[in-house]
């Protein structure tokens, strides 16, 4: 699913034009790159939690030349499926 997808569906269910829905998922995704943006975790119940994890600096190796590689510091964002998404996936697959 892409985000014009979920904004269909987002319309369809809510009975939202499809102008108002864009806003709406714009917003969510807005308001979720924020927090993160801050370091704040975001706890959907049922869901999951979104969160921001830091990743230490490292050495790499340039596949192509083998030549060693400094990788930067730096905060990457996470995902841990809450139980009802992970039930609601694994009810999907049967």
């Amino acid at each position: 699913m892409n985000k014009n997808e979920l904004v269909s569906q987002v319309a369809d269910k809510t009975e939202l034009s499809r102008q108002q829905a864009t806003s709406a998922v714009d917003a969510v995704f807005d308001a979720l790159q924020t927090a993160l943006g801050k370091g704040d975790d975001i706890r959907l119940v049922g869901f999951g939690t979104f969160s921001v994890s830091h990743r230490a600096a490292s050495k790499g190796r340039n596949p192509s030349t083998g030549a060693e590689v400094n990788i930067p510091a730096r905060n990457v964002p996470r995902f841990a499926p809450g139980k009802s998404l992970k039930d609601a996936v694994n009810k999907a697959g049967k």
